[in-house]
């Protein structure tokens, strides 16, 4: 038996390493082999991908997208719209 706890430290026991575990590291392994196969080979070429979005008219989507966004939020304040309620003149003593 190590010396001290057998959980942790550096004289723990290391479990030993299962068939399943096995398996599962080699399917992740060919699902990380399969992402860099359509990594290395996309769909679209480099010349098709800088003008696609373009073509199917994604700018001005994303152009009303804004300003439907900016139009549920309120105006812009200012601290002179603000503090204007304070700014008066009247005066008590005549």
């Amino acid at each position: 038996m190590p010396n001290g706890n057998i959980y942790t430290g550096k004289h723990r026991l290391y479990p030993k390493v299962k068939d399943c575990v096995i398996e599962n590291v080699n399917k992740k392994l060919a699902l990380e082999e399969q992402n860099m196969f359509y990594l290395r080979h996309p769909y679209l070429t480099l010349e098709q991908s800088w003008g696609h979005a373009t073509a199917m008219g994604k700018g001005k989507e994303f152009i009303q997208r804004k300003t439907l966004e900016k139009e549920k939020w309120m105006e812009d304040v200012t601290i002179e719209s603000r503090y204007a309620t304070l700014n008066n003149k009247d005066v008590w003593d005549c």
